[in-house]
């Protein structure tokens, strides 16, 4: 494919992520914060759920930086995710289902296996939530409460991957976060002689600042005499303070919507601050056949702070464990394309920062993933299987299921020919 056609497809993309943003499943761990993390993780390993410590040839580890050193050609990635979630309490269930551009990155080596260099844009956090609640005033006047919230944050980075020794390579990650979270707050009169206006108080936090990561890796190959590698991976995610606006206003609409009348209550200026986060990670490979690998994160929350006070209750510490590998029968078999396919599978489990109930939040979940070759690029697909929280300790509890779709595509951009 050349040149200009990956840049005409480049375009497409970027339209078509334009137009699905913002439509991921509803789900009310998504309150808590500044939403849900969607991770950095790009489809390949999400099939597997690790990849803190792989070197990976073919793909962008957008994971670790310190790894764009194994990246010796131009890389473009693209993935979309779809997701299916199932709330249940006591009392009943609900479904919600979504989709949404989950990232676009490109990396190209500066200096073959010297330094790499990489940029992406893809969301940082998720809030979509609604919540309804009817009751009733003193005078036994019937009404509904209901809650709501919508937005994220979406990052902009530029990542740096640098090779110090044959064996050890650091990464840079600089990081520009941005993206409005909106929580509305509405009451509305349901009575059978009351005039059906809803009022709203909306609470809107715009946030944009910088985040910086570094990255370190140690892989070393032909171990024993054969062909395997043993590979080490550290992130840390520096602890950050993100300026942020937050405006509170005061409206009120018909049924259909119409504002009737709005005024804004407050605008003040202030910060959320991020604590830091730590990975690590470890990996045994065997070439192209196979890997297996194991991480572990961690990241204290209670050091969280936001310019709304009652987003700093009830928060923890947070971390997240996982067992993966991938497997690709012959790398180099021409008769047989099944035996070229690469094949993943992963086990994860989580703990979130936030409390529900009183209690921890825990996330059990199994990663399958695929890659289908092409030439030097690939398609790839991964799902995820899940359950979160637990309706004996949490009140609510949620089912899901996240299927992912990307395209990778390699080639020798910005070398300059030879022969003609």
């Amino acid at each position: 494919m050349s040149v200009v056609k990956k840049f005409f497809l480049l375009s497409l993309v970027i339209i078509a992520s334009a137009e699905v943003r913002g439509q991921a499943a509803r789900s009310p761990f998504t309150t808590f914060g500044i939403g849900e993390r969607y991770g950095d993780a790009l489809v390949h390993n999400q099939g597997s759920g690790t990849g803190i410590s792989q070197p990976q040839y073919w793909y962008l580890n957008n994971q670790n930086p310190a790894l764009l050193v194994f990246n010796t050609l131009t890389v473009f990635e693209a993935g979309i995710v779809g997701e299916r979630r199932t709330i249940r309490n006591s009392q009943g269930s609900e479904k919600n289902s979504g989709g949404n551009m989950n990232y676009l990155a490109m990396a190209f080596p500066v200096k073959v296996t010297k330094w790499t260099t990489s940029i992406g844009l893809m969301p940082y956090t998720n809030v979509d939530y609604e919540v309804k609640r009817d009751t009733t005033l003193s005078d036994g006047t019937p009404y509904e409460l209901r809650e709501s919230g919508t937005g994220g944050l979406t990052q902009l980075y530029w990542s740096n991957g640098i090779r110090l020794t044959k064996e050890i390579s650091i990464g840079l990650k600089a990081t520009y976060l941005f993206g409005p979270i909106e929580n509305v707050y509405s009451n509305q009169l349901t009575g059978p002689d009351v005039i059906p206006y809803i009022v709203s108080v909306e609470n809107k936090s715009s946030v944009s600042d910088f985040n910086f990561s570094g990255g370190f890796s140690f892989s070393r190959d032909s171990l024993w005499g054969k062909n395997y590698r043993f590979s080490v991976g550290a992130m840390y995610d520096m602890k950050t303070s993100l300026k942020t606006k937050v405006t509170d206003k005061f409206y009120r609409t018909t049924v259909a919507g119409d504002t009737i009348e709005s005024s804004e209550l407050s605008n003040a200026h202030g910060q959320i601050k991020i604590p830091g986060a730590l990975t690590l990670g470890v990996s045994l490979s065997r070439g192209l056949k196979w890997s297996v690998a194991t991480e572990l994160s961690y990241q204290n929350w209670s050091n969280f702070s936001s310019v709304n006070a009652d987003d700093n209750t009830g928060l923890q510490e947070s971390w997240r464990a996982a067992l993966g590998g991938e497997i690709t029968p012959d790398p180099l078999a021409l008769g047989s394309y099944l035996k070229r396919l690469t094949y993943r599978l992963g086990v994860s489990m989580e703990q979130y920062p936030f409390l529900a109930n009183g209690n921890s939040v825990k996330d059990y979940g199994i990663n399958f993933g695929l890659s289908l070759p092409a030439g030097r690029s690939n398609l790839n697909l991964a799902a995820k299987v899940g359950k979160r929280g637990n309706r004996n300790e949490n009140i609510l509890e949620e089912n899901y299921f996240k299927i992912y779709f990307g395209i990778t595509f390699n080639d020798q951009w910005f070398i300059k020919r030879k022969f003609d």
